[in-house]
Protein backbone atom coordinates (compact mmCIF):
# COMPACT_ATOMS: atom_id res chain seq x y z
CA UNK A 1 0.00 0.00 0.00
CA UNK A 2 1.32 3.46 -0.80
CA UNK A 3 0.95 6.56 1.35
CA UNK A 4 -1.66 8.13 -0.96
CA UNK A 5 -3.89 5.06 -0.60
CA UNK A 6 -3.43 5.05 3.20
CA UNK A 7 -4.36 8.72 3.52
CA UNK A 8 -7.43 8.34 1.29
CA UNK A 9 -8.45 5.25 3.29
CA UNK A 10 -8.00 7.27 6.52
CA UNK A 11 -10.43 9.96 5.32
CA UNK A 12 -12.88 7.41 3.90
CA UNK A 13 -13.03 5.49 7.19
CA UNK A 14 -13.58 8.73 9.15
CA UNK A 15 -16.43 9.84 6.87
CA UNK A 16 -18.09 6.43 7.32
CA UNK A 17 -17.55 6.46 11.11
CA UNK A 18 -15.47 3.27 10.77
CA UNK A 19 -12.71 4.46 13.12
CA UNK A 20 -12.03 0.97 14.53
CA UNK A 21 -10.60 -0.01 11.12
CA UNK A 22 -8.32 2.99 10.55
CA UNK A 23 -5.06 2.02 8.78
CA UNK A 24 -2.88 2.80 11.81
CA UNK A 25 -0.09 0.88 13.49
CA UNK A 26 -0.11 -0.38 17.08
CA UNK A 27 2.51 2.31 17.83
CA UNK A 28 0.41 5.05 16.21
CA UNK A 29 1.14 8.55 17.48
CA UNK A 30 -1.13 11.58 16.93
CA UNK A 31 0.05 15.09 17.76
CA UNK A 32 -2.26 18.11 17.59
CA UNK A 33 -2.75 21.42 19.40
CA UNK A 34 -4.44 19.34 22.13
CA UNK A 35 -1.29 17.29 22.77
CA UNK A 36 0.10 13.90 21.81
CA UNK A 37 -1.63 10.53 22.02
CA UNK A 38 0.67 7.51 21.96
CA UNK A 39 -0.65 4.12 20.88
CA UNK A 40 -3.50 2.82 18.74
CA UNK A 41 -5.53 1.57 21.70
CA UNK A 42 -5.28 4.85 23.57
CA UNK A 43 -6.24 6.80 20.43
CA UNK A 44 -9.25 4.60 19.62
CA UNK A 45 -10.42 4.72 23.25
CA UNK A 46 -10.28 8.52 23.17
CA UNK A 47 -12.35 8.58 19.98
CA UNK A 48 -14.85 6.11 21.48
CA UNK A 49 -15.29 8.32 24.56
CA UNK A 50 -15.72 11.46 22.42
CA UNK A 51 -17.65 10.28 19.36
CA UNK A 52 -19.65 13.52 19.19
CA UNK A 53 -16.43 15.45 18.64
CA UNK A 54 -14.77 12.99 16.23
CA UNK A 55 -17.55 11.52 14.07
CA UNK A 56 -19.95 12.98 11.55
CA UNK A 57 -17.43 15.00 9.56
CA UNK A 58 -17.26 15.57 5.84
CA UNK A 59 -13.78 16.39 4.53
CA UNK A 60 -13.03 18.85 1.76
CA UNK A 61 -9.49 18.15 0.56
CA UNK A 62 -7.70 21.19 -0.85
CA UNK A 63 -4.08 20.14 -1.37
CA UNK A 64 -1.95 17.05 -0.92
CA UNK A 65 1.70 16.20 -1.36
CA UNK A 66 2.67 12.53 -1.41
CA UNK A 67 6.19 11.16 -1.10
CA UNK A 68 7.49 7.65 -0.36
CA UNK A 69 6.40 7.21 3.25
CA UNK A 70 5.04 10.64 4.11
CA UNK A 71 2.33 13.01 2.98
CA UNK A 72 0.95 16.43 3.79
CA UNK A 73 -2.75 17.20 3.34
CA UNK A 74 -4.61 20.50 3.75
CA UNK A 75 -8.36 20.15 4.24
CA UNK A 76 -11.49 21.56 5.80
CA UNK A 77 -13.42 19.33 8.19
CA UNK A 78 -17.16 20.10 8.27
CA UNK A 79 -19.54 18.87 10.97
CA UNK A 80 -22.91 20.63 10.77
CA UNK A 81 -22.17 24.36 10.95
CA UNK A 82 -18.70 23.76 12.44
CA UNK A 83 -15.71 24.09 10.10
CA UNK A 84 -12.07 23.42 10.90
CA UNK A 85 -9.17 24.17 8.53
CA UNK A 86 -6.37 21.65 9.04
CA UNK A 87 -2.94 20.80 7.69
CA UNK A 88 -1.60 17.35 8.61
CA UNK A 89 1.58 15.41 8.06
CA UNK A 90 1.25 11.63 7.74
CA UNK A 91 4.13 9.19 8.22
CA UNK A 92 3.80 5.54 7.18
CA UNK A 93 5.69 2.41 8.13
CA UNK A 94 4.99 -1.19 7.07
CA UNK A 95 1.89 -0.18 5.09
CA UNK A 96 0.20 1.56 8.03
CA UNK A 97 0.06 5.13 9.27
CA UNK A 98 2.60 5.37 12.08
CA UNK A 99 2.25 9.05 12.95
CA UNK A 100 0.15 12.14 12.22
CA UNK A 101 1.07 15.69 13.15
CA UNK A 102 -1.90 18.04 12.83
CA UNK A 103 -1.92 21.83 12.72
CA UNK A 104 -5.09 23.90 13.29
CA UNK A 105 -6.42 26.76 15.36
CA UNK A 106 -8.34 25.73 18.50
CA UNK A 107 -9.60 28.97 19.97
CA UNK A 108 -9.64 32.70 20.23
CA UNK A 109 -6.40 34.60 19.75
CA UNK A 110 -5.15 36.03 23.02
CA UNK A 111 -5.26 39.82 23.14
CA UNK A 112 -1.48 40.16 23.42
CA UNK A 113 -1.00 38.01 20.27
CA UNK A 114 -3.35 40.02 18.01
CA UNK A 115 -1.80 42.03 15.20
CA UNK A 116 -2.13 45.79 15.27
CA UNK A 117 -4.30 47.33 12.54
CA UNK A 118 -6.47 44.26 11.92
CA UNK A 119 -10.22 44.40 12.18
CA UNK A 120 -11.79 42.07 14.75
Amino acid sequence: MNIEFLVKDWFDKWEKGDFHRLPISENFRHTSPFGTIDGKIKYLNLVEENKDKFLGYQFILHDAIYENDKACVRYTAVQGDFRLDVSEWYYAKDNLIEEIIAYYHIGEIREERKLEGQDD
